[in-house]
Order: structure tokens, then sequence, then C-alpha cells
């Protein structure tokens, strides 16, 4: 993630917005490998399964696509010559649903992130392997060459740029979730939240970008009324019986948990996004290579390959993270500024 208040979000945010015991004691069983391989090329040439295992995080989908041969002849001679694609995943020890997490067979990594890892390789036509690590020895993996790139929900940031090279594939962005029957949308406009109660958890982005905004309203004599909770059960306990209006964080946690409560009375929703780089910049998760290896720009190429063809709308579809997508991959985009990031 971006910052120490994002990533903060992100343990915080997605991990607990899961509250699913099976997943993370599956994930707690494979935590004494800090550095585990796990092969992933069980798909049929020519299609990968996305959303395998998932415990309802995704609809299981099967994708079409090959190798292109105009893209993986981009790719530096030792990683073609490799015949595999190296892919790591900073999952341990909780994992974060929908992202990156063990499945509901206890065993295996799944998640939208290691998928679209999984469908970039078979664009390379390469078999895809994945390691999984906690966030720190993720980058420690890039650094040694033990990894080619990270599918890990990395931030692209100025500072991270003197280290690594990046293809950008998703939006960076923060949510509402409001009680599916609420009629309440917010629009990009801050005051757009006077008059309301939103929850949020301490110490992360969301938190910070949200206390800004109860400051302005203060200025121009509106009030917004900003509620901490314990834990994630806690806080959507408040949404269900209208003590909070809303819960602001992380957008793919709440995708998760809108679909693993969509048939239940408690059922919830988005209410609108918000970028997590704040509103004068468009964060952006990019596939995080080591600075001048050579794989920022046919990764980029794959991913928009991917865009143009159809399939990163079905991978992003199946996740219910449509609203994340991007037009296209850039290499470098502008990141996260030096005092951000």
């Amino acid at each position: 993630m971006s910052t120490h208040f994002t990533r903060r979000s992100l343990i915080r945010g997605i991990t607990a917005a899961s509250a699913v015991a099976s997943l993370v004691t599956g994930l707690g069983a494979c935590g004494g490998n800090s550095d585990a391989a796990t092969s992933t090329d069980t798909d049929k040439a020519g299609e990968v399964v996305v959303g395998r295992v998932s415990n309802g995080a995704a609809n299981q989908t099967t994708i079409k696509v090959s190798e292109v041969e105009a893209i993986s002849a981009e790719l530096p001679a030792a990683v073609k010559k490799s015949g595999k694609l190296e892919i790591g995943i900073g999952a341990l020890p909780a994992g974060f649903p929908p992202l990156a997490y063990v499945g509901d067979d206890q065993k295996t990594l799944t998640g939208s992130e290691p998928d679209l890892g999984r469908l970039v390789a078979a664009v390379f036509g390469l078999k895809a392997e994945v390691r999984n690590s906690t966030w720190e020895n993720l980058f420690v993996g890039i650094d040694s060459g033990k990894v080619d790139v990270a599918f890990s929900n990395v931030t692209d940031t100025e500072e991270r740029k003197k280290k690594y090279e990046f293809a950008s594939y998703r939006q960076d962005n923060l949510a509402f979730i409001v009680p599916r029957k609420s009629t309440w949308n917010f629009d990009g406009d801050y005051e757009n939240l006077a008059g309301k109660t939103v929850a949020v958890a301490s110490g992360t982005n969301q938190e910070k970008i949200l206390l800004e905004w109860k400051d302005k309203l203060a200025e121009k004599g509106k009030k917004l009324t900003v509620k901490y909770f314990q834990d994630s059960t806690s806080t959507y306990l408040a949404l269900n019986s209208g003590k909070v209006d809303a819960s602001f964080g992380p957008n793919p946690g709440f995708a998760y948990h809108n679909r693993q409560v969509s048939h239940t009375p408690n059922a919830t929703r988005t209410a609108g996004t918000y970028s997590g780089a704040g509103g004068s910049l468009q964060g952006l998760i990019a596939a995080t290579a080591k600075k001048d290896s050579g794989l920022a720009k046919p990764l980029a190429d794959a991913i928009n390959y991917l865009i143009k063809n159809g399939q990163y709308a079905e991978w992003l579809k199946a996740y219910n993270l449509s609203n994340e997508a991007v037009a296209k991959s850039e290499v470098n985009p502008p990141g996260l500024p030096l005092d951000n990031s």
C-alpha cells in the first residue's frame, strides 16, 4: 500500500472486513513458511480459471487467454528462458480478501491479485508460480531476484520509484459502505457528508481524509460526526442498527463484505468511492518489479492486451471490483508524491 496510513488500512480495513474465521485459520496454518511457493499451472492451455476456492469472494470464471508472442518477445531473456513468471504476494500472515488469501480448501492461495498475475503469465506464455510472503519479505524477494514481479495491492509512489518500476492495473480507492436500503450516495464532494455520522478505523489513511473533511465542514458551520469502533463486527452492527449512516474504508474490503451479506437482511452496498491518494491524484495499484529490470513495459503491454480483449473486465467483474478499473496500464505513472508516500 501507499503510506503508513494506507498500509494500516489494508490490515485493519480489508482483513478485518472479511470476518471469516476459517480463512484466517487457514492462513495461520500456512504461516510457518514465510516464503511459500505455490505452483498455479493447473489451468488448461489457453484458459485461466479465476475465483477458484474463493469462499464466495468471487464468481468462479474461466477466462480464455493464450500467449501473445509479440508481447512475450519483449521479456528479459532470463525470464523468458526460465519458462516461468515468479509472482510475489505479501499476504502472510492474515491475508486480505478479496485480494489475496488462502481459499476455502485451506491450502490454495486465491484472490484477485494472484489471479491477475496468472492471466499476465498466460499472455507471456509462462508458467505462473506464486510466492506468498509477509509484506516486508515481498520487497526483499523483488530486491533479491527471488520473484520477478509483485501483484500485491502495491500503490505506485514516487518514493518507491527509487527502487522499483511499475505497470498500473487498478485504481487505489477508498469507499463508503451503507445499508442496501439507504438512498444516500457520496458524490465526490465532501459537503455531501454534512449531517452524516460515519464510522472509520483509527490511524488509517481514510481517517486522515475524513477528519480533514470534518474540519472543512466545521469552518462552514456544518457538522460531520466521526465514530470509532473496536473492530469490523462492531462497525457493521452499528451500520445495520442505524447508529451510523456509513462506514469509510478500503473499497476492496467493502466489495467483499457486500458479496458476503448480499442474501441476508443486513445486505450492504458501496455508496461511492474516493481516491486513496486524495482529491488531487488518482491513486494507482501497480505490478511492481525491480528498477531497470526491463519488466515494466511487457507487464503494461500484457495488461493492456487483457483490457483491450475483455479478459481484464471479466477478472474485475468476477471479484466485484469493476469500480476500480483503469482505462489503460501505464509504465511508471505519476505516483503519490514524496511528502505522502
